[in-house]
This record gives structure tokens, sequence and C-alpha cells, in this order.
């Protein structure tokens, strides 16, 4: 049984990546600052390796872990936070020799290199994890894949009532899909790119958002 590290797994589209994971006869592990799982903090090297010698061999890594973009950062800790994390959780799995036919997947966001936000750190990282993406999909093929993913407004715990406000009615009147996005959307598309069904599929950006960047 092939396993899957899931960082930021315990909650909102983490957690639907493990159930999902799960349900496809994978072996995921769970990485997260909040219990239900192993408590790692992506940006701690040490805690990082540790984890890793602990999980053993992983032939897939799902960066999801990283702020919200209402946390109060300054634009360097931000960018520690989102882009340098997926660089050190990334580098230190490559450091344990994945199989053939490993494959990583990072989550970005449309805020990232599609639409902007209030928050500039988060605009920027997300968009250096969209870049970074496309280097590691340069240089570990064909032996490791790596994609990304860019969701839009999800529902998770972290957008709790926003769906209601003036402003997220407005973003779903104006999805061609009419709703906001579920957890699960996201899941579907981490675990398509993961799999051997997107064996030719690397260094793509996948924006799962129901279309509505196309729409701006």
């Amino acid at each position: 049984m092939d396993t899957v590290i899931v960082t930021g797994g315990a909650s909102g589209i983490g957690a639907a990546i493990v159930r999902l994971a799960k349900e496809q006869g994978l072996n995921p592990v769970v990485w997260d600052l909040s219990p239900g799982g192993m408590v790692v903090d992506t940006r701690d090297r040490a805690a990082v390796e540790a984890a890793l010698a602990e999980v053993g061999p992983a032939r897939y890594l799902v960066n999801n872990a990283g702020p919200a973009s209402s946390t109060n950062l300054t634009f360097s800790a931000g960018l520690e936070g989102t882009a340098g994390s997926v660089e050190l959780v990334t580098s230190a799995w490559l450091a344990t020799d994945p199989p053939d036919g490993a494959a990583v997947v990072n989550v970005a966001s449309v805020a990232g290199n599609l639409v902007g936000t209030d928050s500039a750190w988060y605009s920027a990282g997300k968009a250096a994890i969209a870049g970074y993406t496309r280097h590691l999909a340069t240089r570990l093929a064909p032996k490791v894949r790596a994609n990304a993913v860019a969701p839009g407004f999800i529902e998770t715990p972290r957008m709790a009532g926003f769906a209601d406000s003036p402003l997220g009615r407005a973003l779903v009147e104006r999805n061609p899909m009419r709703r906001a996005g579920r957890p699960e959307d996201v899941a579907a598309a981490v675990l398509f790119l993961l799999s051997p069904a997107a064996a030719y599929v690397n260094g793509v950006l996948l924006p799962v958002d129901g279309g509505w960047t196309v729409t701006q």
C-alpha cells in the first residue's frame, strides 16, 4: 500500500484529500499543527526530517499546509509559511529517495497566478508555489512528477460564513457552476494528479474554481 503524506491534513481540503486517498487504497499520513495526525511544523526542518524517518518510504506527497490569507503576517513570514515550507518539505522528502513513479502535488491558489487578494504575501507565496512546481517538473521527471492545483472559493472551516456575505454571494453568482467549491472537489483533482491516470501530466497548475477565473 503506497503512502501519501498530506500536510495540513487535519481539516478542510487536507482532510478531504485524506478521506479520498483512503477510499482509493492509499495509506495517508496526516501532518498538521492541530491534533488528528502527526504534529509537524512544516517550517521546521528538523521536525520534518524526524517525521519522514518515522513514516518511512512515501511514494506521494501533497503540500497543502499553509497560513490562511487573513493571518496577520509580515511579507517575509508569509512567504516562509507558504512557498518556503513547501520547498522545505519537498526537498526533505526527495532526500529520502522516493521510488520511481512518485508524485508531488502542491496546493497553490487562484489568488497566486490568476487573481489577486488584499494580502500581498498570500498572492506572492501562492504564485511562488506554482513557479516552484514548474521547476520541480523540469528537474525531477521522469522519476517524480510535480503538479499543482489552484483552488478558488472553497467552503472550508477557514471560510465559514463567507458564502453568506455580500462578497461571497457575488462570487457564487458570477461562477458558471453557481456554487462555491467543496473540499472534495479539490481532493478529486489532487488524487487524479497523483495517480497513474495522470502519468503524462507534469508541471501543470490546475484551477479548481468552477470556471470562475475565466469569467473575470
